[in-house]
Parts: C-alpha cells; sequence; structure tokens
C-alpha cells in the first residue's frame, strides 16, 4: 500500500497501465520510455494535421533526441553551420558556429509515432494519464476540469511568418537582431524559404503588419525578397503549471502528469523548449516507474512538480537578465517586471 492507502502497481502484482492522451514530442517519448520498461500503455488517436511547425534544434537537443528515439529521424532535415546574433541597439554583431537542423515538428511527431508501433494497451482504465494539455485541477473524484489558461510570466507573442530569401544570401545561418520593439529572427528552411520570427511585448491586431514594421526597422530586411504576406502571433511567455503532477488518490484513483508544454513553457528565445519538452517525458517515465516499484506516488510528484519549478525560476532569471540588457523603453518594462514578479 502506499502512504495515501492507494495500492501500488507492485502491491496489485501489476504493471499500472498508462494513458498517453495526445502525440506531441513529450507525449509520445513518454510513451515509448514506458512501453520500453513494460508498462502497459494506451496511446490515443493521433491529432489532425494542423500544417507545419518548424523547430530549430541545435546539437545538445538533436544528442537528446538521439539518445532516446535512435538515429534516422531528422537526418533529411535542413542543416545551419552558424549563427550571427546582434544582441542591443548598439552591439556589434557577432557570427559563431552553431550546428542546428531544421525540422518540421508534425512531420517529426508523425515519424515518432511510426517507429512507437502498436502498443499493448490495458484493457480497462489505467493509473495515470500523461498529457500535454494545460488542465485545471478535478473538479469532482471522477472527472478532470477542462482546459484552461495557465499563468504566463508576461504578456510577450510571436510573431512568424515565411518568406524568400533574396539569391545569394547565406542559407546556413540563422540572424537575429534587435530592434525597440522586440526580437528578429530569420531562420532558413531550405529550398530560399525563411522563417521570420519576432518577438514583440503584448498581442498584436494585425501580426503580418507588425512583423512587416519590425523588419523595416532592422537590416536583416535586405536579405529578404519581402515581408511575410501572413503572421501567426501566439502567447510566447513563459508559463509553469501550477500542479503538474497530481498523485492518485482513494476519491481519484487516476494520476495525472502533464509534460511538454503543458507542463512548462520555455522563451522560444532559449533554444531549448524541445528538449525541456523531452526532459519532462523522461521525468513523467520516472515517476511511473518508482511508484511501480513500490515508492509512493504524493512524494515523487512533488519532486517532479520541484524540478520544474526550479527550471523555471531558473529560466525567468536568465530572460529577465537577457531582456534587460536589450531593451530599456518602455513597452519591455512589464515584461521584465513581470519576469521579476513570478
Amino acid at each position: 500500500m502506499s502512504a495515501a492507502g492507494v495500492p501500488t502497481g507492485t502491491a496489485r502484482g501489476l504493471t499500472p497501465g498508462v494513458t498517453v492522451a495526445g502525440s506531441g514530442l513529450a507525449e509520445l517519448t513518454c510513451a515509448r520510455l514506458l512501453a520500453g520498461h513494460g508498462h502497459l500503455v494506451r496511446l490515443a488517436p493521433a491529432a489532425p494535421d494542423a500544417g507545419p511547425r518548424p523547430l530549430l534544434l541545435t546539437a545538445p537537443t538533436l544528442d537528446l533526441l538521439r539518445s532516446l528515439w535512435g538515429d534516422g529521424l531528422v537526418d533529411d532535415a535542413p542543416r545551419l553551420t552558424h549563427r550571427r546574433v546582434r544582441w542591443g541597439a548598439h552591439a556589434p554583431a557577432a557570427r559563431f558556429a552553431q550546428p542546428a537542423w531544421v525540422v518540421d515538428g508534425a512531420v517529426l511527431a508523425r515519424r515518432m509515432r511510426a517507429r512507437l508501433g502498436p502498443l499493448p494497451g490495458p484493457d480497462g482504465p489505467t493509473r495515470w494519464t500523461v498529457t500535454a494539455r494545460a488542465e485545471a485541477e478535478p473538479v469532482d473524484a471522477v472527472q478532470p476540469a477542462g482546459p484552461v489558461q495557465l499563468p504566463q510570466a508576461g504578456r510577450r507573442h510571436l510573431l512568424a511568418g515565411t518568406t524568400a530569401l533574396r539569391p545569394g544570401e547565406d542559407a546556413a545561418t540563422a540572424v537575429l537582431d534587435t530592434t525597440e520593439l522586440g526580437w528578429l529572427q530569420l531562420t532558413p528552411l531550405g529550398a530560399g524559404d525563411c522563417l521570420v520570427q519576432a518577438m514583440v511585448p503584448g498581442p498584436a491586431r494585425d501580426p503580418a503588419a507588425l512583423l512587416g514594421r519590425i523588419i523595416a526597422d532592422s537590416p536583416l530586411g535586405a536579405a529578404l525578397r519581402r515581408p511575410p504576406r501572413s503572421a501567426a502571433s501566439v502567447a510566447a511567455a513563459p508559463r509553469l503549471h501550477p500542479a503538474p503532477a497530481l498523485a492518485p488518490t482513494e476519491r481519484q484513483p487516476h494520476g495525472r502528469l502533464t509534460v511538454g508544454a503543458g507542463a512548462i513553457r520555455f522563451d522560444p528565445l532559449s533554444g531549448t523548449g524541445t528538449a525541456q519538452a523531452l526532459r519532462t517525458a523522461i521525468l513523467a517515465s520516472a515517476v511511473v516507474d518508482a511508484e511501480t516499484a513500490g515508492i509512493p506516488a504524493p512524494p515523487l510528484c512533488a519532486h517532479y512538480t520541484r524540478r520544474l519549478r526550479a527550471a523555471y525560476a531558473e529560466h525567468l532569471r536568465s530572460c529577465a537578465a537577457l531582456y534587460g540588457t536589450a531593451f530599456t523603453g518602455p513597452a519591455w518594462q512589464d515584461e521584465l517586471d513581470a519576469a521579476r514578479r513570478a
């Protein structure tokens, strides 16, 4: 019996089943780890294709991905060799070697799922649910609440669109610049295409127009044939789930482990979001493994939560220091204050 009076998998003589309720990178990685450790895993149907999701994977992130999944998932992805950065209005630009691969996250997820193959799922209810969806606390002993908007450390948004590079431009270097309104990054996608991203300190009523304005304020605009004709705007401030791990109890016998961006979201500038998502999958699978071995679930869930909170706090300190050196105008002060408060 666990400390909460709930039978563990070992005490029941069974490996507890796990529902993986999603098909993102973190969820699929957790499913692979759990299945590899002998757990029965019920995997949710694949989500409808929502279109390309460009990801820039640096060498450390790719090493982590390969350690979990093996080789071959991104071998055909366009490769970048360098990065050029100008951080701050009066700073010189610096170019340095930084191997990276430009990956479509949607394609990567499909390949992961295909590599998983059919899983021997449990016949009945499962003891744990692993999900990247942000959800509220359970409202009763059976049904959890639905998705919620988690508190964020700021209001900043990422603008993103694609366009073409001018002929002759460097297609192997990701370039970052700063303007008064925010940072701007150009990421070559191969075949002459380029992902254009900009971070601004709040929501954008007309994302394409604002992105075009930032491009016009930066020398990077000279590398593009034209600004993107359309752009998406998504909330991008760091975010932490207040309860990313809920242990099974007598009243609520199904535990929940939130992984990926539903558990913790980093500022895109860090370039470590994909690696952090994979780490949450490793931690979540370790919680299930340890509980199956007889360790009570509540302290395991508390440890999971502490690990994420420590990573989040360190990330916010880095954001406050970094953004504070580049953006001194009033537009960014609320963002800096939010990071310091959080």
